[in-house]
C-alpha cells in the first residue's frame, strides 16, 4: 500500500467525513417532506406524490450503479472515506477524478503515480473541496441571473449553450487524457481502447438509452482490462 492511502483510509478521515454525508442525508428528507407538504399547490394527490417517488427511486438504481463503478477505481486513488463524502455531495465521480488529477498535475506529478505522495493528496482533496465550493456559491449567488446571461451569450439557443459546455468538457477531458498517450505503453493502450469503448457505447446507447449511466464506469474497465491483457502477453 502506498505510504498516503494509510491517512487516506484512517478511521479519523472516517469521522471527519461523517458528518457531510450525514447532512446530506437530513437534507434528502427535509426535501422530501417539503414536497409532499406542497404537493396540493399543483394539485397532486397523495398517492399522485407515492407513485412519483417510487418512480424516482427506481429510476436512480441505474446511475447510482454507475457512480458505484467509478467508485471502485476513485477509492484505491484517493480512498474510501473521501470518496464516500464526495460522492455524496456531488455524485460525480467522473468530475472528482477530473479535479484530483488536476491538483496532483499542480504539484507536478501524475495522479496516482509513484511520485503521488501525501502532499500531493492533500492538494487533490483541496481540489475536489474548492471544485465542489464554486458550484454552491455559484449556485447561491447567480442562479437566478442564468436566464439572461444565457440570452446574452447564445442569444436564447439553448444548442449553442449545450455545445460550449460540451466543447469546455471535451478540452478538460483532451488536457489530462493526452499525458497518458504520450506515456506510451499501458496507458496509451488503456486510453485508446476506452476511447474506442466509449465511441460504441455512445452508438448502442442511442438505441439503449438505459445504458447511457453506466457508459463511463463500462469504458473504464473495458480500458484497463485490456491494456492488463496485451501487456501481459
Amino acid at each position: 500500500m502506498k505510504e498516503y492511502l494509510k491517512i487516506a483510509n484512517d478511521p479519523i478521515l472516517w469521522l471527519m467525513c461523517l458528518p457531510v454525508v450525514v447532512l446530506v442525508a437530513v437534507q434528502a428528507v427535509i426535501f422530501t417532506k417539503r414536497a409532499f407538504q406542497t404537493a396540493h399547490i399543483v394539485k397532486l394527490t397523495k398517492e399522485e406524490c407515492w407513485h412519483a417517488f417510487r418512480v424516482g427511486a427506481i429510476s436512480a438504481i441505474g446511475p447510482a450503479i454507475a457512480v458505484f463503478i467509478v467508485m471502485l477505481g476513485m477509492m484505491a486513488v484517493v480512498g474510501a472515506p473521501v470518496t464516500w463524502m464526495r460522492l455524496a455531495i456531488i455524485g460525480a465521480a467522473p468530475t472528482e477524478l477530473t479535479a484530483s488529477a488536476m491538483g496532483a498535475k499542480a504539484m507536478g506529478v501524475e495522479f496516482g503515480s509513484a511520485d503521488y505522495g501525501v502532499l500531493q493528496y492533500a492538494n487533490s482533496v483541496w481540489a475536489m473541496t474548492l471544485n465542489g465550493s464554486g458550484w454552491l456559491l455559484f449556485c447561491g449567488l447567480f442562479t437566478h441571473k442564468l436566464d439572461s446571461l444565457r440570452d446574452k451569450i447564445a442569444g436564447g439557443n439553448t444548442k449553442l449553450m449545450g455545445e460550449i459546455g460540451g466543447a469546455a468538457m471535451l478540452g478538460t477531458m483532451a488536457y489530462l487524457t493526452t499525458g497518458h498517450i504520450l506515456a506510451g505503453g499501458g496507458r496509451l493502450i488503456a486510453s485508446v481502447i476506452a476511447g474506442l469503448a466509449m465511441a460504441v457505447l455512445v452508438n448502442i446507447s442511442k438505441k439503449v438509452p438505459g445504458l447511457t449511466e453506466y457508459n463511463l464506469g463500462i469504458a473504464m474497465l473495458i480500458g484497463m482490462f485490456t491494456s492488463v491483457l496485451i501487456i501481459g502477453f
